[in-house]
């Protein structure tokens, strides 16, 4: 078969497996779920890990999925090696428990001499040093050439992370030929040259390791393979790098256009063209999974790369914004296999746009702000804290800082700023959480329950069995009266914290009368619900019969919020568009909280239209209904689904009829009139292209009108007014505190003219220049900068430095005229005398600089000191 398209090549191996028996997925998220060892997918497994753990149940025991990948460790040799990529494809085939070694490495022979049509001259096997039945597997069923086997040793040819699932590998290779080897008769996989090109791991895991280094048999042996899609898509096309593959080689010649460059016109031009055709394909992808750029974790990657590849453009000298422009041909080379691309086309684009024109204004503030680095340094070193802060605050990047210093004869202190680097990539990693060991247990994995059914949306009591007594995270026999702990049930009524709704609370009562307050409920591994809270009396056993009675009230008024979010979220589409998605909700008694996609803020009025609006769906009654389909019946009612999560063959499906339709788990009304008033409180940015509604319901809204309407009442009784009158009386008094203000205004202006005329008449005159000092009292610091300003336009040339007292603090002010400067007075480093002295500090530039004090008894050696230094020029 001539299959040499990348795109083809996906294809052809997921349909290769699903006739196999395989269950097809899609590529998961690039953000992992509930895996805070993870900022971002880097490997096609790593978001299958609870399925080879047993956590979790897969929906099939033979997966296969192409999966979208970053990694960011080597970023530094993008662009300059013919492999390395931030973003690329992984295919890959798991057996759960079923297959194992032969299946694997047959299945994988067939379909790369047979579907792909690699010549079986050309290719070659490794295994692990002591696999015998691996080697057996290629020497006799493969029957490949036993010179063709290779054994390696453990850092080749065994996968393990830590403790936990582990064993050995084997590889697959491909012969470039001796053009590309070493020269040595004995060249063959394993040799550093260039040569041979591993293409298709094959990892086989069958052994646990445990905190000893013992690798003990697992019952399941798994399979795990990794093929990387750009890799093999370079042998099969027979081209040396990832960029002159097909579909990356179209996206590359879109840049090099845009620059109005040619290929390989120089090694720079080539280097600077491939880092953005790398880094636009990842942004394109972060942006499609929901990531948003920031400063923080999986965002700041996000943002890291999109302005490397911003800075690169500028290098190849492409005006204005140009990325989100470059979007375009990536959604065209990859909407047959990720067709999700073509609808968030428009979101996308303009979330890079947005990101794009921010950093063009950030390149803009951080030359202001390096120059006035650069005029305080005494040496010729910029601090590593000083760059570390232009990169981390204002996202000037070092090369760009050295890039200027350089031209003015300054360096920076790298090594303090990796240090700071050093410390910065510390906070993220305590910021992620301790998140263990990939592989690590829970105590909660050793209880013999794959799951608890949750009986709440039906029951608020229920009698069911206690299966499991954490305490400390030890599994128990008892709990007694006093103790904290978990509780695991035969099944229950409490609902977990999930899908942005809090937990239940409630209680738990023994049959011999004991009381376990329930304090929160989550979800565990095996889809275990766990019941935190504490013994308030009795004893608890293991196998005890108890009755769960949920906390009624507040499990309402969270559904009163659940309910009123949909409706939410349906009417901002309405109103905003179509872009509006999820972007993260919380809904608990008290109130809603709802993160969206959105790029500015919602005018008032449209604001208070959104209000309105599910206010009718309210007072409209409209039933609420829930119905169990399949995902493909689900999509096709138009139900709108939680971007980025993965569901089962089977979902839950909540619709507020004639308004809304979701994919949901969590608990709602029976009807939307059970909600009863909703009210917006606040609506907010959280992040660029992300904002933040806040509303309450219900009970919420009672309280919160009562609230306002004893405000009201108390504020009439401030201005002497009735209830009906108040507004007219604030107003009132409002005009007269303005009328007020403008007469203090014109007194204030009245005594700065006078104290003008004083300063003025007693002025020194130092050779050419007048020398202006002053200490005022109360005068605040914007009256005593125009008053500075007047004196500067009044005497010529002239330096001026006033002082106003208040509060027992010194608030300065010094202007330095251009005749002045030239003369090498310089404003900024008179105020750094003047607040030196007083016990304070301060800065500016040249022509004026403000600062402050403490010690008003050094006041007038302060000023005394101006004249010093006139005298000494």
């Amino acid at each position: 078969m001539n299959i040499t398209g990348l795109n083809e090549i996906r294809k052809a191996f997921l349909d290769f497996f699903e006739s196999k028996d395989h269950l097809v997925q899609k590529s998961f998220s690039l953000v992992p779920q509930n895996d805070k060892s993870l900022l971002l997918i880097g490997a096609g497994m790593a978001p299958l890990k609870p399925y080879f753990t047993g956590e979790i149940e897969p929906p099939q025991k033979r997966m296969t999925t192409c999966q979208r990948c970053i990694r960011t460790g080597d970023i530094d040799n993008v662009g300059y090696t013919s492999r390395h990529a931030t973003y690329f494809e992984m295919l890959g085939n798991f057996s759960f428990g079923d297959y194992f070694k032969e299946e694997s490495l047959v299945w994988g022979w067939e379909f790369i001499t047979e579907i792909l049509g690699l010549p079986i001259d050309r290719l070659w096997a490794t295994v692990y040093l002591t696999d015998d039945e691996a080697y057996d597997i290629w020497k006799d069923v493969i029957k490949i050439p036993e010179e063709k086997i290779v054994r390696l040793g453990k850092e080749d040819n065994f996968w393990e992370k830590g403790t936990g699932p582990c064993g050995p590998c084997s590889e697959i290779y491909y012969d470039r030929g001796q053009a590309y080897g070493c020269g040595s008769d004995t060249c063959k996989p394993g040799c550093e040259c260039d040569r041979f090109i591993e293409f298709w791991n094959h990892v086989f895991t069958q052994f646990n390791k445990d905190e000893d280094g013992v690798y003990h048999n697992l019952k399941n042996p798994n399979i795990d393979t990794g093929m990387g899609l750009e890799r093999i898509a370079c042998v099969m096309q027979d081209v040396e790098s990832i960029f002159d593959i097909d579909t990356i080689q179209t996206l590359l010649g879109a840049v090099l256009k845009k620059a109005d460059k040619s290929y390989g016109e120089s090694k720079a031009v080539m280097t600077s063209a491939k880092i953005i055709t790398d880094h636009v394909r990842a942004i394109t992808f972060m942006v499609l999974d929901g990531i948003m750029p920031n400063n923080e974790g999986r965002g700041y990657v996000l943002r890291k790369i999109l302005r490397r590849a911003y800075r690169h453009g500028k290098l190849l000298n492409i005006g204005g914004s140009f990325l989100n422009e470059l979007v375009d041909v990536v959604i065209d080379i990859n909407q047959e296999a990720y067709p999700e691309l073509v609808g968030k086309k428009d979101y996308i684009k303009k979330v890079i746009l947005l990101e794009e024109n921010r950093f063009q204004q950030t390149i803009d503030q951080g030359l202001d702000i390096l120059k006035g680095y650069m005029d305080d340094l005494e040496g010729k070193v910029l601090s590593g804290q000083d760059a570390f802060k232009l990169y981390d605050t204002y996202g000037f990047p070092l090369d760009l800082t050295k890039e200027i210093l350089k031209e003015s004869g300054y360096q920076v202190d790298e090594a303090s700023f990796e240090q700071a680097m050093k410390d910065q990539r510390q906070r993220a990693r305590d910021a992620r959480g301790s998140g263990g060991s990939a592989w690590e247990k829970s105590v909660l994995s050793e209880i013999d329950k794959e799951n608890t059914p949750f009986k709440g949306y039906e029951n608020l009591s229920l009698e069911t069995e206690i299966l499991g007594i954490v305490v400390e995270n030890a599994l128990e026999s008892d709990l007694y009266e006093g103790q904290k702990g978990d509780l695991i049930l035969k099944e229950t009524p409490c609902y977990p914290e999930g899908g942005g709704q809090v937990g239940d609370l409630g209680k738990l009562i023994s049959l011999s009368g004991s009381e376990f307050i329930i304090e929160g409920t989550t979800k565990g591994i095996k889809d275990l619900i766990v019941h935190h809270g504490y013994l308030k009396k009795g004893i608890l056993s293991l196998s005890e019969n108890v009755v769960v009675h949920v906390d009624e009230k507040r499990r309402l008024a969270s559904a009163r919020n659940h309910t009123a979010t949909h409706i939410l979220h349906r009417v901002l589409k309405d109103f905003l568009g179509d872009h509006v998605e999820q972007k993260g909700s919380l809904v608990d008694p008290h109130k809603l909280r709802f993160d969206f996609s959105h790029f500015e803020a919602i005018p008032y009025d449209v604001l208070d239209k959104i209000e309105s609006k599910v206010n009718d769906y309210l007072l409209q009654a409209h039933p609420v209904l829930t119905q169990y389909m399949s995902i493909a019946e689900a999509k096709e009612k138009g139900a709108t689904a939680l971007f980025g999560e993965k569901y089962g063959s089977e979902v839950r499906v909540v619709s507020v009829e004639d308004v809304s339709m979701e994919l949901c788990g969590g608990t709602h009304v029976n009807n939307s009139a059970q909600i009863g008033l909703f009210k917006i409180t606040s609506e907010s940015g959280i992040a660029a292209g992300v904002r933040r509604i806040e509303a309450i319901t219900g009970e919420g809204v009672y309280q919160y009108l009562k609230t306002l309407d004893d405000k009201v009442k108390n504020i009439g009784h401030l201005v002497k007014g009735s209830f009906e009158d108040v507004e007219s009386k604030v107003s009132h008094l409002t005009e007269e505190v303005k009328s007020l203000s403008k007469e203090i205004e014109k007194m204030k202006a009245k005594a700065a003219s006078n104290v003008l005329d004083t300063l003025l008449e007693n002025a020194l005159v130092m050779g050419d220049i007048h020398l202006v000092t002053g200490s005022l009292k109360d005068i605040e610091p914007n009256y005593l900068r125009d008053l500075a300003d007047k004196v500067s336009n009044k005497l010529k040339p002239s330096v001026v430095l006033l002082a106003s007292v208040m509060a027992g603090k010194i608030h300065f002010i010094a202007m330095v005229d251009e005749l002045c400067v030239k003369k090498g007075l310089n404003a900024g480093k008179l105020i750094k005398q003047v607040t030196q002295i007083t016990g304070g500090g301060g800065g500016g530039r040249p022509n004026m600089a403000q600062g402050s004090g403490s010690d008003v008894s050094k006041l007038q050696e302060a000023l005394e000191s101006v004249k010093k230094n006139i005298e000494d020029l």
